[in-house]
């Protein structure tokens, strides 16, 4: 190292500290993305969020970054070294982060041109990688006096430069390598030369970082003398570098320059309190989204024509970008086709709408444009460019609904207001004459727990179902939206934050015989959907009347009108929509779309809400500022929550759905208990962990008993097993993502197998949380499958977002995640893994390293519960066999921030300390809710070390009818009257004994008005459902001949009871 490295290392590596907290996020924040590997994937609140969330740690304190002086007792020869050392610049190739120049460490960014080593000291990876990933720049270039020289790292063969796609094999002759691109060069060579195999080609990325044969790592002595830098300074000097290049470390101190927002509360003080805290969130959210959909633009080179319906043109075309994972398409959004080489050297552009991402079909992007299309434009067919254009219209209408809440009086009801900022309000019952038959023609017939929630709902202003999966929520949402339009004035107005789901409870709703219509937006109207006959645009064309239909049918003839036409055509329109939409009994759409203006004099009191735990806050609350006085949320929070793509804006809050919060506020979610789509073996594990045991099965096992398939499970009668394989991650093209080759080729081989058994390929279905896995899967399957690669173009390979509320008869699951350093991202996430184990009807079959997952609490409960049920197993896939493994101990635990969380996953039961009851200011910070396991009190052992005042107030302590209803099911239906079991004891006693310690220790104070109130209602802030309780009451008085021993259980839960009185009126608050 030269000797201005020296001396500029011994200088900033005493004198600058950074303070902020540790953050190992991506720049890309989106929560439901492969590219958002953020452990806490559920954003806490008031009441949940930990104190080192607060802006600065738990001392309340900034997050400056300030330089502290040198040490007092430093000699004044080193002071005046210091100062010499200031005076002097690093050389050009030093690292932009910590300032290491050894030749020999350091690369540079091809794009940008600035210099990184290879130190992964402070951030997850190498400085270089951390950079490129950030930066989405992949091509790197050596020093010249490197090892390699002054070279640019690329394949041999197409040149391609994506450091994330370039890897090595080694050559026939010593001290030789070949570095070749993963795809499409290494599989040809594969396929093409038989001294190769795929296992030979290594990523020239290993542990994020450069293979140190091409860029050194820097030594223990040079990472010591260098500048510090956090992960969080290093993401907070990529988004500095995107609007100013040549800004320093130092430009980080500049105050204001990144001002974090305030978190979401639990509850607020008023609208104002409210607004003030979600505009800021949806401003962030809206300026990030245009920054990434703007900065979009690429070259997309040839594109092919074809002509569409309607006078309209469709263009074909390839992009690069998306193909990498790096840019995100949805159908419906809208490009920008531009070429710039016209004839009169004028530039031409066009917008059309995307109707085609790809897919295993093909690899194209199709967008429909409307109108005309210059021929000579459609013949140069080369020189094209593609940028993103981005609609401001969700967020705008999120600023109006956030500003209705603040102005008018009369956009929601005073309940519903109270209710949205977490104030008390007295309990209000609506005067509705239930029905003496709840089933409606047309849909299924309802389970006991289906009934329970629709009486409960229908005679409530406020009403949460949670709907676990496969519980047929659907059906209960189309049931309670039919015996509202008997008894309501008005239309009911059904919404769901994506169209897919929209679509799907439009169709269930119709099968009732109620006249619905679904509104689409504007830009969607010709985009596909699954009910075409029930649109507006539709209908409009059936029943607008002969003028109408005369100008609609010229239109689409013609592509355009006459202007005096037009006028007439656009007078007619808007009459005929307001009238079909009036008429109609429910109207279908987005939470987004029900600001349209086609609504805003249509009278909607009563909204039913599905998938509301997927929609952000203020996207809830576009669909509500109507005047509403009966709101129902339909979700499931133990689900995937809000897509948010800006991680700032996740952090504070925003990802966290309202349906969540009341949760946290202690409003019970009417649970669904009757599953209907999975084997009984496939849905023990989730409802034991996610739900807490309380899934029952609506199928046997003969019912979901797949005939004429030559298909044999490893396991018999065990429709499921864990296949471990051993092979490595590696970064994606993209640099965001993650892939597994050894994985894909094992997902390859199951699907082969599974058809040529006899399973047709669209029952198949393969999910990753990968981009960059789903991306190589499909790849491989047309490249190196075995069977024709037609079959492969129907098995349907997705995230887990995609499969969110759907099934498939058979799933595989590619957990990818293998390396040394135990990290898996957001594999974590429990509710990534509730909704991708829950998909299968028939079968299941997880890919996975074992051994890797295991030390992972989360996954370990389910790897020890596939291992005790036989169906963990390694090796090839025709002669499997049990894995011995011993299960390493879990050393992570899941962050998991679920509200209302009972057991570490699950959600059944909410605890809250006693504290955070008493404390009605929404300003003061609340710690978050301490949670037990429910299903093993003994495991509370190690919570009693540490109790303290806060202790968490479990409502199964608090009812003993609760209590007594959990026993074991076999002994009631026996009618036992054994005891209770020993383990049972010994939980009770370790409770009592907690609690006796705690009123010894805060001796017994006068109880408040408020507190006599909270401790009166603890048993309805349990997270149980309503469902759930009223069952349990009837179990209860049913079961006559356990009476002795549940009054026995009684009096002993009276003494808990008076005990955890006595302690909570004793706590120092």
């Amino acid at each position: 190292m030269d000797d201005s490295d020296d001396e500029y290392s011994r200088s900033h590596g005493e004198t600058l500290t950074f303070v902020d907290p540790e953050d190992d996020g991506v720049s890309i924040g989106n929560t439901q993305d492969s590219q958002f590997a953020y452990e806490q994937f559920s954003v806490p609140t008031q009441s949940s969020q930990a104190t080192d969330l607060l802006p600065g740690g738990t001392d309340g304190t900034t997050n400056d970054l300030p330089f502290h002086d040198v040490e007092d007792d430093e000699s004044d020869s080193e002071k005046s070294l210091t100062e010499e050392q200031h005076e002097q610049k690093l050389p050009e190739h030093a690292c932009r982060y910590c300032g290491i120049s050894d030749p020999l460490c350091v690369a540079k960014c091809t794009v940008c041109r600035k210099w990184f080593c290879n130190s992964n000291d402070g951030t997850s990876g190498g400085h270089i990688v951390h950079h490129m990933v950030r930066s989405q720049h992949k091509e790197a270039y050596t020093h010249k006096d490197s090892p390699c020289g002054d070279t640019q790292l690329e394949c041999y063969r197409c040149g391609s430069k994506n450091v994330f796609n370039l890897g090595f094999i080694p050559g026939k002759k010593d001290q030789v390598v070949v570095i070749i691109c993963r795809t499409p060069c290494a599989s040809i060579a594969f396929q093409n030369d038989d001294n190769w195999s795929p296992e030979d080609w290594k990523s020239v990325i290993a542990e994020k970082q450069l293979l140190s044969w091409i860029v050194n790592v820097p030594s223990e002595e040079q990472v010591a003398r260098a500048r510090k830098i956090t992960a969080t300074q290093a993401v907070r000097m990529e988004e500095l570098w995107r609007d100013h290049p040549e800004a320093t470390v130092d430009d980080l101190n500049k105050p204001g320059l990144d001002r974090e927002p305030d978190h979401v509360q639990l509850r607020y003080v008023d609208a104002h309190h409210y607004s003030k805290v979600f505009r800021p969130l949806v401003a962030i959210e809206a300026e990030y989204d245009r920054r990434v959909k703007e900065s979009a633009s690429q070259a997309v080179g040839t594109v092919r024509w074809e002509q569409g319906l309607r006078q309209s043109v469709l263009a074909f075309f390839h992009l690069p970008q998306f193909a990498d994972g790096v840019m995100k398409l949805a159908k419906g959004d809208e490009l920008r086709l531009k070429h710039s080489q016209t004839v009169d050297g004028s530039e031409w552009t066009k917008i059309g709408s995307v109707f085609k991402i790809p897919d295993n079909h093909g690899d194209e992007v199709g967008i429909e444009i409307r109108g005309a299309v210059d021929k000579s434009v459609m013949e140069s067919r080369i020189m094209f460019t593609v940028d993103v254009v981005w609609n401001a219209t969700t967020f705008e209408r999120q600023y109006k609904a956030l500003a209705a809440l603040l102005n008018d009086s009369k956009a929601i009801s005073p309940y519903l207001y109270q209710k949205l900022l977490g104030h008390p309000a007295e309990e209000m019952m609506l005067k509705f004459d239930l029905p003496r038959r709840l089933s409606v023609a047309g849909l299924p017939e309802l389970n006991s727990s289906q009934m329970q929630a629709v009486k409960q709902v229908l005679t409530r202003p406020l009403s949460l179902i949670q709907g676990p999966p496969g519980t047929g929520k659907t059906v209960v949402s189309a049931t309670i939206v039919y015996h509202l339009v008997q008894k309501t004035e008005g239309n009911v107005l059904v919404c769901s934050p994506s169209n897919i789901a929209v679509d799907h409870l439009a169709e269930k709703i119709h099968k009732t015989g109620l006249k619905v219509v679904r509104l689409c937006a504007r830009s969607r109207e010709h985009s596909e959907t699954t009910v075409p006959y029930l649109t507006l645009q539709h209908q409009l064309k059936v029943m607008g009347g002969a003028e109408l239909q005369k100008l609609i049918q010229l239109k689409d003839e013609a592509g355009e009108l006459e202007f005096k036409d037009d006028l007439r055509y656009m007078q007619l329109k808007r009459v005929k929509e307001h009238e079909l939409l009036a008429a109609a009994d429910v109207i279908c759409c987005t939470c987004s779309s029900a600001a349209d203006a086609r609504l805003s004099k249509i009278r909607t009191r009563t909204v039913l809400i599905d998938e509301s735990t997927q929609a952000t806050e203020p996207e809830i609350l576009v669909s509500i500022m109507r005047g509403v006085r009966q709101l129902v949320l339909v979700g499931d929070h133990c689900q995937l929550g809000p897509v948010v793509i800006c991680k700032k804006a996740a952090i504070a809050g925003l990802s966290q759905s309202l349906f969540e919060r009341l949760v946290l506020l202690g409003i019970r979610p009417f649970r669904l208990q009757v599953q209907y789509r999975m084997h009984p073996v496939l849905s023990e594990f989730p409802s034991n962990v996610f739900y807490d045991g309380s899934l029952q099965n609506g199928v046997t096992e003969n019912d979901r008993h797949m005939t004429g398939v030559d298909w044999h499970w490893p396991k018999p009668n065990k429709p499921a097993f864990f296949w471990h394989c051993s092979g490595s991650e590696e970064l994606s093209a993209s640099g965001t993502s993650f892939l597994n080759r050894t994985e894909a080729a094992n997902v390859e081989k199951l699907v082969s197998k599974l058809i040529k058994a006899g399973v047709q390929p669209h029952q198949i279905g393969v999910i990753t949380s990968y981009e960059g896995q789903r991306s190589f899967i499909v790849n491989y399957m047309h490249t190196q499958g075995t069977l024709n690669s037609k079959l492969y173009e129907n098995v349907e390979i997705a995230s887990v977002d995609a499969f969110q509320g759907r099934e498939k008869d058979y799933i595989i699951v590619t957990c990818v995640r293998s390396n040394d350093i135990l990290g898996i991202g957001f594999l974590s996430d429990p509710r990534r893994l509730n909704v991708a184990i829950t998909r299968a009807k028939y079968g299941l079959v997880l890919v996975g390293n074992a051994k890797v997952l295991a030390r992972h609490d989360l996954w370990h409960e389910l790897i020890n519960h596939y291992k005790s049920k036989e169906m963990l197993y390694e090796g090839p896939i025709n002669a499997l066999k049990p894995l011995n493994l011993a299960l390493p101990k879990a050393t992570i635990r899941t962050k998991n921030n679920i509200a209302g969380n009972a057991n570490r996953f699950g959600i059944k039961r909410m605890q809250y300390t006693f504290n955070e009851y008493k404390s009605n200011d929404p300003s003061q910070p609340r710690l978050p809710p301490t949670y037990s396991n429910s299903q093993n009190l003994l495991s509370m052992s190690k919570l009693a070390q540490t109790f303290n005042k806060n202790v968490p107030i479990p409502a199964h302590m608090m009812d003993p009818n609760v209590y007594a209803a959990a026993r074991n099911q076999k002994d009631r239906r026996r009618g036992d009257q054994r005891r209770p079991p020993p383990q049972a004891e010994a939980a009770m006693d370790l409770s009592q004994g907690m609690m006796s310690q705690q009123s010894q220790q805060y001796p017994p104070q006068g109880a408040s008005s408020q507190s006599q109130y909270l401790l009166d209602g603890a048993s309805s802030l349990s997270g149980w459902s309503q469902s759930q309780t009223t069952t349990t009451t009837t179990r209860h008085h049913h079961h006559r001949q356990n009476r002795n021993s549940q009054q026995q259980m009684s009096q002993d839960m009276d003494d808990i009871q008076q005990k955890m009185d006595d302690l909570l009126f004793s706590q120092d608050c």
